[in-house]
């Protein structure tokens, strides 16, 4: 890839195409980082991923014959649900390795994205903060509404408890402690905290991160050539 169309790649979706320049394993890099956009576009001051440029890529992960493996970099304070468990889905269903790493925070929503890769890892600072859906805007006060708030917050946290060792009646638990957050509900773990908790399944930095994934590409190699 020239180097203006890294950068408009780069710059437009953030990610990165790492290893077709040195022979290893081709890598497809994707940056989930600020706000998770979905149907409203947030702020223009406001650091965002839009949904519909994740979507169509990793759609062509799963059908590129030139992309091994997906490596995810996670610094969010969450957004949309609706985007954020379409991207999560998505992510959980690919068949190649993928690996996800969490830097400054994966809050809220950032939950289920960073869980939502084969194998995971949290920095030693990184955060994962848990807590109750929240609702956007005009509230109706009805009972149907409550009933939705609650199916959603089960969608989320059954998604969690499937893509990670946590039962979803601890990560219930977590979701609605009155005591951890300061005039909130909800509960922050901290990068070794999130692993004992057994939500991230490591704690480590990018070289962790790429090692594993690269381990995990050569072992589906293997498999495949084994199966030939």
């Amino acid at each position: 890839m020239e180097k203006n169309e890294t950068d408009e790649q780069i710059r437009e979706t953030g990610s990165l195409d790492l290893g077709s320049e040195t022979g290893r394993h081709r890598i497809r890099l994707l940056t989930i980082i600020g706000e998770i956009e979905g149907h409203e576009t947030v702020s223009g001051n406001t650091k965002a991923t839009k949904y519909e440029h994740l979507l169509p890529m990793l759609a062509e992960i799963e059908d590129s014959d030139q992309i091994d493996g997906l490596l995810i970099l996670l610094n969010t304070l969450g957004g949309d649900i609706e985007a954020g468990l379409s991207i999560a889905e998505m992510i959980a269903s690919l068949s190649k390795p993928t690996v996800s790493l969490v830097l400054g925070g994966s809050h809220s929503i950032g939950g289920p994205l960073a869980v939502s890769a084969k194998y995971s890892f949290i920095v030693p600072s990184g955060t994962m903060i848990i807590h109750p859906v929240r609702s956007s805007g005009m509230f109706i006060g009805v009972a149907q509404s409550l009933r939705n708030m609650i199916r959603t917050q089960d969608r989320i946290t059954r998604f969690l408890s499937e893509h990670s060792r946590m039962t979803q009646k601890r990560i219930e638990e977590l979701m609605l402690n009155p005591k951890e957050l300061v005039k909130d509900v909800g509960t922050m773990l901290e990068g070794p905290e999130a692993v004992r908790e057994g939500l991230i399944d490591e704690v480590g930095g990018l070289s962790n991160a790429l090692h594993k994934l690269h381990e995990m590409i050569e072992k589906e190699h293997q498999k495949k050539c084994k199966n030939m």
